[in-house]
This record gives structure tokens, sequence and C-alpha cells, in this order.
């Protein structure tokens, strides 16, 4: 109960305090005019009210993330909180808020533009492929899912649901960002925030009742609980289970789409700074739910054992502490909130495209040029087993944050301004990035080495890049660094 009660009320501190702390480091100016009002188009630049942004960048990163996730993270027990607290604030918050100001600040412009000016020209062209098949990826996803679900609960063949759910992908894609997104996701954040809202009041009043018993992070319990630790070790895979609530490299290609909605640079802290809160506050929620409802991390894994996947478990929590309420709430978090990271999914594939293409969205038909490809080929890989892919979505993402936060670090030396604040987490992904690819099992995108030669490696790699970071940046550091402060 303390550590959920504490780490819960820091992270709310953090937006007040942290939050603050970092739109004064990158120099927020609510005089500097932003993109959207030089560049509205009607389409992509199109100006939204603060609460709609706030709502349409939560459910763009979030979706089930921070629920499934938190879900599959807390099979390893309480450690699963520091990671929560510690990488929201320390490395989450930051990636969040600094990638958000720098599309900002550069009209706009999409995740792999933005590598590329500050990481280089081949630096941009791979992330621009690797970031629109991570997106499609993401987007084929959450097209069967939803499906697979909306088919066992109704009765109706999956592939009819499939269909419903690519159409109204690709109006979403298509049509000017106000049309749907802007006027449909508020009611989908008002059911994953009621439900994050419920959970939550439920285990502060069952805990201060003493009807619920929380767990606790102690030296004892500060350790891998999961009821496999050779195939699911703490760390890294911990760090890759759980991303969405800590760091999500997807998180970086969504923030571009409202920072081209975005009317003045006060928004940005309330807006993404809080956005990426909010989860790790869900995060920290479900995780303490999904131990506390089963009886502690052992009996989640025997439950985990018997066939309960994260969908199941949620629905049982949401029926039984929320009622019949509850149990609508369940379905519409279960059903729409991954949908609504697969259309943003797609829409963002679009943009990058363009970007990469330099070519103007503002023609429907040049919007059905650039997507049409896309949503073929999504298609297409909907009828092929998914699962073999899907495992290589989890170490991508963080692949990506990885990336995001070495060209946050780039930005910040050129601009003369403490780099450490993203190159310390950046090196730190570095090392679990590299150690799961060698000691993660096969299954999961690993390759399975022992632990006594993926550890010393992955530490090697962290330092490395680091060394490397600092010796180039250096080289690479002129007086154009200081552009963006002007």
């Amino acid at each position: 109960m303390i550590t959920f009660v504490l780490f819960t009320g820091l992270l709310v501190a953090a937006y007040f305090v942290h939050g603050r702390f970092l739109a004064r480091f990158f120099g927020v100016d609510p005089r500097r005019e932003t993109p959207v009002r030089r560049l509205a188009d009607g389409v992509d630049y199109q100006e939204l009210k603060p609460w709609r942004l706030f709502v349409i960048q939560f459910l763009n990163i979030a979706g089930l993330g921070p629920i499934f996730g938190a879900v599959l993270g807390a099979a390893y027990g309480p450690a699963a909180y520091l990671w929560i607290f510690l990488g929201c604030i320390l490395a989450g918050t930051v990636h969040d808020f600094f990638a958000a100001m720098l599309s900002l600040r550069h009209d706009g412009m999409s995740l792999p533009d933005v590598v590329g000016r500050y990481l280089g020209r081949h630096a941009r062209r791979f992330m621009t492929l690797f970031t629109a098949i991570l997106l499609v990826a993401v987007g084929v996803s959450f097209v069967n899912g939803p499906a697979d679900l909306l088919a066992h609960l109704t009765g109706i063949e999956p592939g009819w649901w499939l269909h419903v759910i690519f159409a109204y992908y690709i109006l979403a894609t298509l049509l000017p960002v106000n049309k749907i997104i802007g006027k449909i996701y508020p009611f989908m954040g008002a059911a994953l925030i009621f439900m994050a809202i419920g959970i939550g009041a439920c285990l502060l009043v069952g805990g201060f009742s003493g009807t619920l018993h929380l767990p606790e992070l102690s030296l004892d319990a500060f350790k891998n609980m999961h009821d496999r630790p050779d195939e699911n070790i703490l760390f890294p895979m911990m760090f890759i289970v759980i991303s969405c609530g800590a760091i999500s490299g997807f998180h970086a290609t969504q923030s571009p789409m409202m920072a081209r909605c975005t009317g003045n640079e006060r928004y940005a802290r309330p807006v993404f700074y809080g956005a990426m809160i909010s989860e790790g506050i869900v995060a920290m929620i479900w995780a303490t739910a999904a131990m506390t409802f089963f009886g502690g991390a052992e009996a989640l894994n025997v439950a985990a054992a018997d066939g309960k996947t994260p969908a199941i478990i949620v629905n049982e929590i949401c029926n039984t502490w929320l009622g019949k309420a509850g149990a609508i709430i369940a379905i519409v978090g279960v059903v729409v909130c991954p949908i609504t990271s697969g259309d943003t999914a797609f829409r963002g594939t679009r943009l990058i495209v363009a970007d990469a293409l330099r070519v103007s969205q503002k023609p429907l038909r040049a919007r059905l040029l650039l997507s049409t490809p896309v949503f073929v080929a999504a298609y297409f890989l909907c009828r092929f087993d998914f699962s073999t892919i899907w495992k290589y979505v989890g170490i991508s993402n963080q692949v990506l944050a990885t990336v995001t936060l070495w060209t946050i670090s780039a930005y910040l030396y050129r601009a003369r301004k403490p780099h450490w604040i993203t190159s310390v987490p950046a090196t730190f992904l570095t090392t679990v990035c590299t150690t799961y690819i060698l000691v993660a099992p096969y299954r999961v995108g690993g390759l399975a080495l022992l632990p006594a030669v993926g550890y010393p490696v992955g530490i090697l790699a962290g330092i490395a890049f680091l060394w490397l970071f600092l010796s180039r940046a250096k080289n690479a550091c002129s007086p154009q660094g200081k552009e963006l402060l002007n």
C-alpha cells in the first residue's frame, strides 16, 4: 500500500516539479510562433484545443500498452514498480517531451527527419524505413486483436470485423485530423481514464480498509518472481515488456501529429509531459491491480499458466471490482484502446513517408497515393500469422527509444546544454537492448546466449556508444547548433 501510494504521488508531483524544470531547461517560449500558425493546411496542421491535444496524445501513446504491458510486467514482482517509476520520470517523460519539442521547433517534422538532422542523413534513411515498418507492424497487430475479440463477443466472423476496422483506419488516415480523431477520441479517452480511476479507487479503498493487500517493494521482494525465471530474465526482459508507462519509442513517432496541431508552446508540458506521466500512473495502477487481485506475483503467474491472458485478467478485475459498469468499460477498453493506437500508427506512417519524399499532404489525391500501398501491404500481412513478427516489436520499440534519446542528446550538445539528462538513459537503454538481443530466448527475438556473455557485452556496448557519441558530437558541434535558441 505504501509503495503504490508513494510512487503514484511522486509521479503526480513530478508533473509540477520535474515538468516545469524540463520546460525551462529546453527553453519553452509562449511567444514563439508554432508550426500550425504558419503552415495550417486544414488536414494535418490543424489547431486543436489543449484538452483535445492531451486526450489524443494520451490515447495515441497509450492504447492498451500501459495496461497489458504492466500486467505482463507484474509477473516479475514488485520490482516492476521501480522501473515504471524511475523509467517514467528519468527516461519516458524526458524522451516524450524533448521529442515533441524538437518536432515543434522543426515545423512539425517527423521523427526520422529529426534524427537525420542531428545524427546524419544515413541515420535518417535507416530510421525512415525502420519506423515505417514498425508502425505498419503495430497497425496490423491492432487490427487482428480487436477483430478477434469482437468476433468472440458477437459471433460474427473475424473477417467481417477486420474489414470494418480497416475501413475506419483508412478514413482516420486520410481525413483531416479534426474530423474523426479529434471528435471521437475524447469519448474513447474517457473510457480509458474512467477504467484507470475506478481500479485505482478500488485499490485505495481496499488498501486502507484492509480488504485488499497491496504488494510492497522491499529487499525481499526485489527479485525475479516469474514462474519461468530462466526464460524471463528480470534484466533485461522486464525493461522491454514494460515499455508504455516507462519509456516507449513508439511515442516519438506519434508526437509530431500533435506538434502540428499545437497553437502555443506553453501547452507542451501539459500535453506531452502530462500524457506520459498519466501513462505511468495507469501502468502503476494496473501492475498493482494484477498482483493484488490474484494475491501476489506468484499467483498471477499461476493464473497466466492456466491460460489467462492479459485481456482475460483485465476483464476479470473490472467485472469483480467495478460490477456491470466495469464489464462494459472493460470491453470498450480492450476493443477500442488498441484501435486508437492502430489508426494513428497508419496515419504516422503516411506522414513519415510524405516527409521523406517531400510530398504535400493537403490534396486528398496525394494522401491516397501514399496511403494505398501502406494499406495494401497491411491487409496482406493480416492474412498471415503475425505472432512471428510481433515478437520483434517489443525490442524494436526500445531500439527506437534509444535512437531518439541519442538524437536529443546530440541536439543538447549542439545547443550547449547538459546532455547527460538524455545521454545517461540512452546509455542505459543501449545496454538493455544489446543485452536483450544477446540473452533473450529465440521465441521472443533473442539469441539465447548465456548471461555471462550477454551482460558484459551489453555493458560494453553502452559505454562504447557513449564514447562514440561524445567523440562525434564534439566534431560535429558548430555555431549552427544554436539556431533553435535564437
